[in-house]
């Protein structure tokens, strides 16, 4: 008999009522518990010891509460409802539409979906089996479908209504869970022999934001009022604080509390009137605020203490080499089949595999296509490295994206001196992504041996950075002015 069991609580879209979520934690501490936590995909998670499931059940069964016990079989509805209002976007998706769409599901879904405003870079977009995405359209979305134990998504042909988003969103579930489609155009005509939606074409071609992780901690204004983000290092918040915090959320009337995928809080709406009494709060808990922005950019999976660990101690090397991560985010993955969101993906496998045993452990480095968490395209980086080698390769991908975004933002500036000597050089060089070095055709690579007048083409094939080690075909074929002054 396992000694502790998982209990996980759907929140749809990511949010709670106050009242509701004090219920299932006054439930929870009169078992016993006293930690909870929150999951990737919006949901909160108990771990409950086995003496005292049946009687928390018991409880949240008197409160009409859907639960699961050890199992995956509703994944909770996502949404970027969280970062709405706060990260503003400037587009017509708005709280009411969120809540349409949410209202609109008169069903547990048993496949993975997610509601995103096409404007923002908060949450994931395309991590569900059914993805919709806001249109520039109002109340219209994009549809992408990744079909179960795919990787391959592929665009609806037409927008989705809001309220159609519900109802449709069931009748694909059944036609891909218990039908045969093989591919997009099975799939569309199965749904078409099912249901008429309100639809209109899809005219133009989805077009997202570059990733960029805004700060979701502490206190900050906007407009006239403030949001607070609460975000735990262990990824534990304790029950008793989450109950005052809910208890102070009817007080002060804030109606609803938002889950991040970042396994954090955000709570909107905060009066300056109440503002001293949220900072009494956070003090009397002890709750601190206000971590490295590099510390929020993240992301485990549910209930995995070594994917923790494994995040506490890169950060710190992180932090003591004063590494640039800016635009960047990171997933741990430590389990087979599971599913993190992170444009650096660091993946656990086993060096030896004989049957159900495991002998050592090495991680592969990969990161996604143009370092865009949202894409689905994985590229290896290093593989089998042991953990103590994983901070250094870490921090040399760090390197390859800031140098990739250096050369992608380089603009030349031109200062006006006295007239000097202009020797004419050929415009057309060879440029290392990594370390910068140029290899120039008239000078040569006295390191490598490569004589003066040597052009990039007749390098020899194994020919490498003479800096960093980069080989030929990784270098970047650049233009320089058609002269220099010396």
């Amino acid at each position: 008999m396992r000694d502790y069991y998982t209990i996980k609580i759907n929140l749809p879209g990511g949010i709670v009522s106050p009242g509701y979520l004090k219920d299932i934690l006054t439930a929870a501490w009169a078992s016993g518990i006293r930690k909870v936590r929150f999951g990737a995909r919006q949901q909160l998670l108990l771990t409950v010891h086995y003496e005292v499931v049946r009687f928390i059940e018991k409880d949240l069964q008197k409160l009409n509460i859907n639960y699961e016990l050890n199992t995956e079989k509703h994944p909770n509805i996502i949404s970027s409802y969280c970062g709405e209002e706060v990260f503003r976007t400037g587009q017509w998706l708005g709280s009411n539409e969120y809540h349409s769409v949410l209202d609109s599901f008169d069903f547990q879904p048993q496949l993975k979906i997610n509601i995103s405003d096409s404007n923002q870079s908060f949450t994931p977009f395309f991590t569900g089996n059914l993805n919709f995405v806001s249109s520039p359209e109002p109340h219209y979305w994009y549809l992408y479908i990744r079909l179960k134990q795919s990787n391959t998504l592929f665009r609806w042909p037409e927008l989705i209504y809001t309220n159609e988003i519900g109802r449709l969103s069931k009748v694909l579930e059944n036609c891909m869970l218990y039908e045969t489609c093989e591919n997009d155009e099975k799939l569309y005509e199965k749904v078409k022999q099912h249901t008429t939606i309100i639809s209109i074409p899809a005219s133009q071609e989805l077009e997202l934001p570059s990733f960029s992780l805004p700060y979701y901690e502490g206190f900050n204004r906007y407009e006239s009022r403030t949001w607070l983000g609460l975000y735990r290092r262990d990824e534990l918040f304790s029950v008793e604080f989450l109950i005052d915090l809910c208890l102070l959320c009817l007080k002060t009337r804030v109606g609803e509390i938002c889950v991040t995928p970042w396994r954090s809080l955000i709570i909107k709406g905060i009066e300056d009137d109440h503002r001293s009494s949220w900072s009494n709060i956070l003090g009397k808990h002890n709750i601190n605020v206000r971590h490295a922005a590099n510390e929020l950019a993240w992301q485990t999976e549910d209930h995995t203490e070594e994917g923790t660990h494994l995040k506490d101690f890169l950060v710190r090397y992180i932090e003591k080499n004063d590494t640039r991560t800016f635009g960047l985010s990171f997933g741990i993955q430590t389990r087979a089949k599971s599913e993190v969101f992170g444009s650096v993906l660091i993946r656990k496998r086993p060096l030896i595999q004989i049957a159900q045993l495991s002998l050592f452990s090495v991680y592969d480095l990969y990161y996604t296509e143009n370092f865009n968490p949202n894409n689905r395209k994985h590229i290896l980086f290093e593989r089998g490295l042991f953990k103590i080698h994983l901070p250094w390769q870490l921090e040399k991908l760090c390197r390859k994206f800031n140098n990739r975004r250096s050369l992608e933002n380089t603009e030349t500036f031109h200062i006006d001196e006295q007239p000097k000597e202009i020797i004419a050089l050929p415009s057309t060089v060879h440029q290392c992504p990594d370390c910068l070095t140029i290899y120039h055709p008239e000078y040569g690579d006295t390191l490598n041996s490569i004589c003066p007048g040597t052009t990039f083409d007749s390098l020899p094939t194994d020919y490498c950075c003479a800096t960093c080690g980069a080989e030929k075909d990784e270098l970047i074929e650049i233009q320089l002015p058609a002269s220099v002054l010396f």
